[in-house]
């Protein structure tokens, strides 16, 4: 679903809000041809790869044509120093990829903006259903609009808990099934979306109490930071170290769950 696009008062956020709306709309008309090619004979992987290259550098030109000295990182690219090296448009085109190629729901793009080494402002668009989420550093994060905060839920014994099980080296297994047995014994649910961005979005949202994973990039989790700090979580690495963004894992929570989850998690 589409809706007239978003405008805010920071002119960084509506040139990202206006890229990643754009991107979006080449998604959705690539999402809807993947049924079709679940039966051809390439497949539709080469496809999604297609899509995924198309909806970058859509968002690229419409943030080279904004601010045409800032430097890039982006996922299928890499990174591109320009002329101001201290302003970088962190990228990811399609997060949900999997998602995607299947023909499910949980795809998104998303956004951020980062200044001398902090993530200023923060966009995530989740295409199919039209939603933008946008922050912006000391003035709070919305969703079409609306202000977000995180859960106000205490316990564990009523969280949901979000992460992305994605292990295809099998480093981690110990680590996942040792947290199962946790969330069977202490947390209301568990669920895997399948986009870190997103998961990340619907914590802020007060959707979910918490989102924790291992092996992210920069470009998957560098939006949904300010979004979370923004809504009033917290963010860190699991282990509690305060630079997820650059770190090999992170916990997002509400500030009544976080030191229970890393603890439980940290155990893990």
């Amino acid at each position: 679903m589409y809706r007239n696009r978003t405008l805010t008062n920071s002119a960084h956020l509506n040139v990202m809000i206006e890229a990643a709306e754009k991107a979006g709309r080449s998604l959705i008309r690539d999402f809807n041809e993947i049924e079709k090619l679940q039966i051809a004979k390439k497949g539709p992987a080469d496809f999604v790869s297609v899509a995924d290259k198309r909806s970058e550098k859509i968002v690229y030109d419409l943030l080279k044509k904004g601010r045409p000295d800032y430097s890039f990182l982006m996922e299928e690219s890499g990174a591109e120093e320009n002329k101001d090296k201290e302003n970088v448009w962190i990228i990811d085109p399609l997060d949900g990829t999997t998602n995607f190629l299947h023909g499910l729901p949980g795809f998104c793009v998303t956004i951020a903006h980062q200044s001398k080494g902090r993530i200023e402002h923060a966009v995530t668009y989740d295409p199919l259903r039209g939603d933008v989420f946008w922050a912006e550093r000391g003035k709070g994060a919305f969703l079409n609009g609306d202000q977000l905060r995180v859960s106000s839920r205490q316990g564990l014994t009523d969280a949901v808990l979000l992460t992305s099980h994605h292990d295809p080296e099998k480093k981690r297994t110990a680590f996942f099934n040792s947290v199962w047995k946790m969330a069977h014994e202490k947390v209301s649910i568990i669920r895997c979306l399948g986009s870190a961005a997103l998961d990340l979005a619907y914590v802020a949202a007060g959707k979910a109490e918490a989102y924790f994973m291992y092996g992210l990039q920069p470009w998957d989790v560098a939006a949904g930071i300010l979004l979370i700090q923004e809504a009033g979580g917290m963010v860190s690495e699991i282990d509690g170290k305060s630079h997820p963004e650059t770190g090999n894992s992170i916990l997002a929570s509400n500030a009544a769950l976080y030191d229970d989850l890393r603890k439980e998690l940290s155990s893990c």
